[in-house]
């Protein structure tokens, strides 16, 4: 099969990681890939099967988006690609016109709540539509074409086990892309007024992290909090930390939630939808976006009155696994 992947960039991130993930496997199992998009730190990591694309996916800007579709468009009737297949709400609108211009089949995978507006309209004229999870399918809902699956995020098995923090000092980690969504500051107002010893360790970057630099500044925690940027070996922060927190404030599906349930480790998350779908008992949860219920939660867990949330990491499939319900949605529109 020939499949073309359409996301904004290849940097750090859920979606990126996503189509990395799917792209790669799908090579292996002898598919031809081409993935467009504007470039990133995370090109390097597709493998040399797969075909790339640099184009201005990225930009909302209709004349640069035409451009790309026409571009797109060409390529896939030259090369009689089978499946168009997009990520992120410019680059569905690119792939819903080189779709209609090429006459091949557009598939669109929604991997958060997004707003509903006239944006997703190509969602609801994609030839399939795949959710990341049960509760972005129920938030489109009748936005939704016929032919929609839920198809969980695929994760690889994990190279360590939780062990602690050797430390000594109890360590909370966030891992994430730094913006609004994510709910850092939450976290660290939370963490403003929790006592004791204790320390944040927050791995990555993003549009907001001067802005929570100056936000732990001014909440007095400079001591206490660092920011390490973009690290790539999340899974030993991960290993090592005594607490994982997820505070964000909306989710298609975490996938660093899910690798750190399948890790192990400890983890304190917010009560989301899609995290609901994971967890064993939701009521272990912290409300979304409110800094004294995590404040009250996080001072409980130091203390030992407070459990972190159970999951079962039997709900997350193996990238394989994903990999052959995408084919079956392909195979679905094509027929």
């Amino acid at each position: 099969m020939k499949v073309m992947m359409i996301l904004p960039e290849l940097v750090e991130g859920g979606v990126e990681r996503h189509v990395l993930d799917l792209s790669n496997h799908l090579c292996t199992m002898g598919h031809r890939v081409w993935v467009v998009s504007a470039g990133g730190s995370l090109e390097d990591r597709l493998s040399p099967d797969v075909e790339v694309l640099h184009l201005p996916v990225h930009l909302k800007n209709p004349a640069t988006a035409l451009y790309s579709a026409v571009r797109i468009a060409r390529i896939a009737s030259n090369n009689r690609l089978d499946v168009i297949h997009t990520h992120s709400r410019v680059p569905n609108w690119i792939g819903w016109w080189a779709s209609r211009m090429s006459r091949v089949p557009l598939v669109i995978t929604a991997h958060s709540c997004y707003r509903r507006n006239v944006a997703l309209l190509p969602i609801n004229r994609a030839d399939g539509v795949i959710c990341v999870s049960e509760s972005v399918r129920e938030h489109l809902g009748e936005l939704l074409p016929v032919r929609s699956a839920v198809i969980f995020n695929g994760m690889e098995e994990p190279s360590v086990t939780w062990v602690g923090d050797p430390g000594g000092i109890p360590s909370f980690l966030f891992v994430g892309r730094i913006t609004q969504s994510k709910g850092l500051g939450v976290l660290l107002e939370a963490l403003g007024g929790v006592d004791g010893d204790w320390r944040l360790d927050v791995v990555g970057d993003g549009p907001q992290r001067h802005q929570m630099e100056a936000l732990s500044c001014r909440l007095g925690l400079s001591n206490r909090v660092t920011f390490h940027g973009f690290r790539d070996d999340v899974v030993h922060w991960m290993s090592r930390c005594s607490c994982f927190v997820f505070p964000s404030l909306e989710e298609g599906m975490g996938r660093t939630l899910m690798r750190a349930v399948q890790i192990g480790t400890p983890v304190m998350a917010s009560n989301l939808p899609a995290v609901r779908e994971l967890a064993l008992d939701p009521s272990e949860l912290v409300p979304a976006g409110d800094p004294w219920a995590w404040s009250f939660a996080l001072a409980g867990f130091l203390r030992g009155e407070r459990p972190s949330a159970r999951f079962d990491p039997g709900r997350i499939p193996s990238v394989q696994t994903m990999a052959l319900r995408v084919l079956d949605v392909y195979r679905g529109v094509l027929a």
